[in-house]
């Protein structure tokens, strides 16, 4: 079995509204797609869907990559081996991980179709049926931040993601509000997208002490692992999370030995494919740290890969962040995954168990190259 034709679009699908980090505010979402199709007829499908500010590459420059750079020498090769695949690609350009977990997601997903498996299953089996979803908050009023956390723990979520990084006073409002509408038992979750210095986080973290939150995400810029550090040692009553701060190997390994956080959060995209993912949570579980999983403004197709592998990792904690499709007005899979309710059964297959709907396609896309075997 070989690699016969990569097709590669990029579509700008709709948001419900619009969304607010310490990055950026954005009502569309501008991804990636990648359609495999190997010898004997098999597809696969990948999907990435950078985020400005969050992303080393813009979603333009994750296209750029895929089809003229990745694509060429991908092509004739065995999808199913995945280590020849990575080290493959990796040669040919050091970095741009989101451009190199499209193409290695539709590998997965066409191996395990090729199986008749799904990619959990491939990625060694599910540890859990079910798989349960964490909301979010963006940087709003308290009045309508409490509004949103009622509404979410009345669907049946259990935790949320409340965005901060602009002004401490608002954070602390924001959470307090949070916190008397949803009552002492909901797990909230904050983050500052790399927002603050240490010490302002600092700061915030002793301020919100008494409203018992979860964890604390990326509080300090990615590069200032001492600053993490220092914010995790000042505060041993919150829990502290790296995100952008983790990249690859050699970056996980430096927040584990400088003992700068107590979970670390992962996602195919970043890590640049699920085979990378699934061996930094085997790292982090190694020593003994707890792991976040899921992009927030995924597609369907990168949702689905995001829940499989959630499901197949034991240190993976409750509460996805995949949930880019209650986010979005509409998808580019034929059967949009409902997450309203806060959990999902993860799914039988085969592969990703998911189908490009054409006229959606076509509809978003903005950007198509397709290559070939001659």
């Amino acid at each position: 079995m070989i690699i016969e034709t990569i097709e590669v679009f990029g579509v700008a699908v709709p948001l419900v509204g619009a969304f607010s980090t310490s990055y950026q505010s954005t009502s569309e979402q501008r991804s990636a797609i990648v359609r495999l199709v190997a010898s004997d007829g098999t597809v696969g499908l990948g999907n990435v869907d950078p985020v400005p500010g969050y992303s080393e590459e813009t979603t333009e420059a994750t296209l750029d990559a895929i089809a003229h750079r990745l694509a060429p020498v991908v092509l004739g090769t065995d999808p199913r081996n995945l280590h020849r695949l990575l080290a493959l690609m990796d040669r040919t350009l050091p970095r741009h991980f989101d451009a190199k977990a499209a193409i290695e997601m539709a590998c997965c997903d066409l191996s395990a179709r090729a199986q008749r498996v799904s990619v959990a299953t491939l990625l060694g089996g599910a540890v859990r049926d079910t798989v349960r979803f964490n909301a979010w908050i963006g940087i709003v009023p308290p009045g309508r931040a409490a509004d949103e956390a009622a509404g979410w723990k009345a669907r049946g979520f259990a935790s949320a993601k409340v965005k901060v990084g602009h002004d401490v006073d608002a954070d602390v409002e924001r959470l307090r509000a949070i916190r008397e509408a949803t009552g002492p038992h909901w797990q909230i979750r904050i983050d500052a997208n790399a927002g603050y210095d240490a010490d302002t986080a600092i700061a915030l973290a002793r301020r919100v002490e008494p409203l018992g939150l979860e964890l604390f995400e990326q509080p300090v810029p990615a590069d200032d692992i001492a600053g993490l550090a220092r914010v995790r040692r000042a505060c041993p009553f919150l829990p502290i999370m790296a995100d952008e701060s983790v990249t690859d190997h050699a970056s996980l390994l430096a927040v584990l030995r400088a003992d700068a956080a107590d979970l670390v959060k992962v996602k195919p995209m970043k890590q640049g494919g699920l085979l990378t993912t699934r061996r930094l949570l085997a790292t982090a579980e190694a020593a003994g740290v707890r792991c976040v999983l899921g992009h927030g403004f995924g597609l369907g197709v990168n949702t689905l890969a995001e829940i499989m592998l959630g499901a197949s990792a034991p240190n993976v904690i409750d509460g996805l962040e995949c949930v880019g499709p209650l986010k979005t007005a509409d998808d580019i899979v034929r059967h949009k995954l409902d997450l309203g309710s806060g959990s999902l059964e993860v799914p039988a297959g085969p592969g990703l168990g998911a189908e490009l709907d054409p006229d959606r396609i076509e509809r978003y896309r903005f950007f198509h190259h397709r290559g070939a075997i001659a």
